[in-house]
């Protein structure tokens, strides 16, 4: 383009050329220089974006298609998605996974993030992909309401394609080769796992598309990504997520991850939600809701679950109680990937759900499935297709996640997770529980037998996730300890009613009982959970009118083996992850003396020629983990507040303090088997073959660590409040006092006190001390279980310290506990002990009179 010095130059010589009399007879008319100028205007405008072509200057016949829910053309190095007419408008939901991962990053399978979509017609012949947020809503669509909900919550554009062809009254052609191998949040890694990895920028050059494949509801896309890995200075990693360097990225300064990003079709019309009731416990979706002739707004909170219905012709035959076949059922297949010899069993735990579905009324609602050789129309990455999904992987776990229709709770694909090493933790997890009453388990590689039946167990668990069901700590508190020793009892019921509990194997039968029957299935509380969350409600018109049936059938089941304790609770002793019966105190004495039995035999039972002591290690630290398993279940007693959620026709309170004898039997049991020095766990024979020390160090960790936790302001205050509108209750002064009389026995016994115990009683004073002069803040906020999901629970008050009753009970002990220490240190024979009663006396005297 010419200068502006060049064009004026131009247009002073023109001016110069014209005669007077010529410019007199045009001065009305536009001047010469008219012309050049409105040239440059023009080269100075944009070019319009090309249109949309016709569809076969687009798709040429170098295309290589495939027919979905996206039809998918691959030209040369370039995909091209066909979005019909008809998906314009739907919602469909984009879940991306690590199809492969990073050594540190988890492993192929996991979910990153899913987000709901809509393509929706853009201007300028575009086409948008809206992010759709399922925050608030009206069901008044006809209502002014509706429109005051869209005003608040617009959705994002979170993409832009052009539209590079139509198909008339049929589909648009973009081009997403750019999008899938870009870094849209969509279809990449979660943010949060950015920062946590200390991921950046996306190298354009080493990331690349691997494959699209369409199916009839889902379009699956497989990316490779590589980004920089940059570690922040060590102040950046501070706060809520850990920063980390993963090897790739520490040897190479990048990290490469394969993603599978599947987009699944969501039903056109919503399944009819059901109203999620806190007593029973689901999985759980939610939004909040605005009606025209509501007050307020309301959060309407829905059970995830999967849409069974009976066939039209079969409804009357239900109704009357017959069990019938369902239109559609739930089908899991297993992984070709699979051992072979593990397929049966894991199969058999999908299975072990159908007794649960034939009392909802149906049968046959839930099989299994092996893929067969050779068949090509079923694959792992088709959302039509749940599978047991079978990773070679050293991590000791299994998960049951779903994939479920954010509108209405409805399950629409399930992908179970399976580990290989997943048989080394039940390995472990028997033999400690059960190897004192069951010989099986004394040995390094179980049999297959045993081995499967354990695989059968986990994967029923795991089904039981995927078919909505959330774990229910509070199951095995309905069995009585004593029920646990009872062969027939156990025989015919098992050790808790749900498989959803984390209850694994019978700990507590003792070797002269006879019980054999130490696994847990699917119970009573399963198959009435199944019931409510699966059973046809008829002659109903909405979710409000079958709340009100469902509320009925909740009533007729209050007997306590249907109670669901739910596992985000953290002050109710009756649920508890991995413990057993209705009185932990009970139980865990009988768990302790297997232990004892267990301990000394573990070197025979792990020995193996040419072998170091490596599984001997492993094995002890497992008796150590399940022995402080026994002492979290009894602590939990102390300022223990039970939450039982009731509706209004319901008689009795929902929340209520521990009973007070419950409480005092629980600090009892620490006083016994904890801060009495449990010898038995330092077994000089194990320990001397598998690392240095005697255990002192060991033992004094594990009680200091119970020592904070009973002293936790949270628990004091919940002690607070109890006695303070009960005179009967367990007290903030009963608990000191317990402990304290416990701890300090010596002082009135006039036994020696031993190294354990003089580590025992500093650690005691040390926290008394730390009670009388609080730094920092003042602690806050509580348990407040919070989500868009459930209903918001109370939060557990948290005492101010200088404001409340704690500092006044310390100081008193203190004193107390001083006037004791002194009148014993005349008594005090052994040289240590006076020694270490001396050292309280000046530590209590300094924190009492500081100077």
């Amino acid at each position: 383009m010419r200068s502006l010095t060049y064009l004026a130059t131009v247009v002073a010589c023109v001016l110069l050329a014209v005669p007077a009399s010529a410019q007199s007879k045009k001065k009305d008319k536009k001047p010469a220089v008219a012309v050049p100028a409105k040239t440059d205007t023009a080269k100075a405008k944009a070019p319009a974006p090309p249109g949309p072509k016709p569809y076969k200057q687009v798709i040429t016949a170098k295309a290589k298609t495939q027919r979905g829910l996206f039809t998918v053309h691959k030209i040369n190095d370039d995909y091209f998605f066909e979005v019909p007419d008809s998906i314009v408008g739907r919602e469909f939901m984009a879940v991306t996974r690590m199809a492969k991962a990073p050594t540190g990053a988890g492993y192929g399978g996991e979910e990153e993030n899913r987000q709901v979509l809509r393509w929706e017609r853009g201007p300028n012949n575009k086409l948008f992909l809206r992010a759709v947020l399922t925050i608030n809503t009206s069901p008044d669509a006809d209502k002014p309401i509706t429109q005051a909900v869209r005003n608040s919550n617009v959705e994002p554009i979170a993409a832009s394609f052009d539209i590079k062809s139509i198909r008339k009254d049929t589909s648009y052609v973009i081009q997403v080769t750019d999008f899938f191998k870009g870094d849209n949040q969509l279809i990449s890694l979660d943010p949060r796992t950015k920062r946590s990895f200390s991921l950046t920028a996306l190298q354009a050059d080493r990331s690349f598309i691997q494959s699209i494949k369409s199916f009839p509801i889902n379009t699956e896309v497989r990316m490779v990504k590589t980004f920089t890995s940059v570690l922040p200075p060590p102040t950046a990693g501070a706060g809520p997520v850990q920063v980390r360097e993963l090897p790739a990225g520490a040897n190479t300064g990048v990290v490469t991850v394969e993603l599978n990003t599947s987009m699944i079709l969501l039903p056109k019309v919503p399944a009819r939600k059901r109203l999620f009731d806190a007593r029973v416990g689901y999985f759980a979706n939610g939004y909040t809701v605005y009606g025209e002739e509501s007050q307020k707004s309301e959060t309407e909170v829905f059970a995830v679950r999967w849409r069974l219905e009976p066939k039209p012709e079969d409804v009357e035959k239900m109704k009357r109680g017959e069990l019938v076949e369902p239109k559609k059922p739930i089908v899991y297949y297993i992984d070709p990937a699979t051992p072979v010899k593990w397929r049966k069993h894991l199969m058999l735990g999908v299975q072990d759900w159908q007794k649960a579905f034939e009392q909802a009324g149906f049968k046959n609602a839930i099989l299994a499935k092996e893929v067969a050789p050779g068949d090509s129309t079923i694959s792992t990455e088709d959302a039509r297709y749940s599978f047991i999904r079978y990773f070679a992987s050293d991590i000791q776990n299994a998960y049951g996640p779903n994939v479920h229709d954010p509108r209405s709770g409805e399950i629409i694909e399930s992908h179970i997770g399976w580990y290989h090493n997943v048989m080394s933790l039940l390995n472990s997890w028997y033999t400690i529980q059960t190897a004192a009453v069951d010989p099986r388990s004394r040995k390094r590689k179980f049999d297959d037998d045993l081995m499967g039946d354990l695989i059968r167990f986990v994967a029923a668990h795991e089904v039981g996730h995927t078919l909505g069901l959330r774990h229910n700590f509070g199951s095995s508190f309905s069995t009585p300890v004593e029920k646990l020793r009872d062969k027939e009892y156990q025989a015919k019921h098992g050790h808790t009613p749900s498989i959803m509990d984390y209850a694994r194997f019978n700990y507590v039968a003792q070797p002269e009982d006879g019980v054999t029957n130490l696994f847990p299935g699917v119970g009573a509380y399963d198959k009435w959970a199944i019931e409510w969350g699966y059973k046809p409600v008829f002659n109903t018109s909405s979710a409000e009118e079958d709340k009100k049936i469902l509320n009925k059938w909740v009533l007729a089941h209050r007997d306590p083996i249907f109670w669901f304790g739910s596992e985000i609770n953290p002050y109710d002793p009756r649920s508890q992850s991995e413990d057993l019966g209705n009185n932990a105190m009970l139980a865990s004495e009988y768990g302790i003396k297997n232990l004892k039995r267990i301990l000394p035999n573990l070197k025979e039972w792990y020995q193996d020629e040419a072998e170091n002591y490596k599984k001997l290690d492993e094995m002890y630290n497992q008796v150590v983990g399940q022995y402080r398993r026994y002492m979290g279940h009894v602590t939990k007693y102390v300022g223990g507040i039970y939450e039982t959620p009731k509706t209004y026709e319901e008689a009795g309170v929902v929340y209520e303090p521990t009973p007070k004898n419950l409480q005092r039997d629980a600090v009892a049991f620490l006083n016994r088997q904890l801060f009495e020095t449990p010898a038995w766990i330092i077994d000089s024979k194990v320990l001397a073959l598998t690392r240095p020390g005697a255990g002192v160090e060991q033992v004094r960790q594990m009680q200091e660590a119970t020592l904070n936790a009973l002293y936790d302001y949270g628990r004091m205050q919940r002690l607070i409040e109890s006695s303070a509108v009960n005179s009967n209750a367990y007290s903030l002064d009963d608990l000191f006092t317990d402990l304290r009389k416990g701890i300090w026995a010596e002082l009135s016994t006039g036994k020696t006190t031993d190294n354990f115990r003089r580590n025992l009683q500093k650690a005691h004073v040390e926290k008394m001390i730390s009670l009388l002069n609080p730094s920092g803040t003042p602690p806050t906020g509580g348990f407040g279980f919070s989500s868009p999901f459930f209903p918001a629970s109370p939060a557990s008050p948290v005492a101010d310290p200088k404001k409340s009753d704690i500092i006044s009970v310390s100081r008193a002990h203190l004193v107390a506990l001083r006037g004791e220490v002194t009148a014993a240190i005349p008594r005090t024979t052994d040289k240590l002990s006076k020694y270490h009663l001396q050292d309280v006396l000046v530590r209590i005297n300094q924190a009492l009179d500081p100077k």
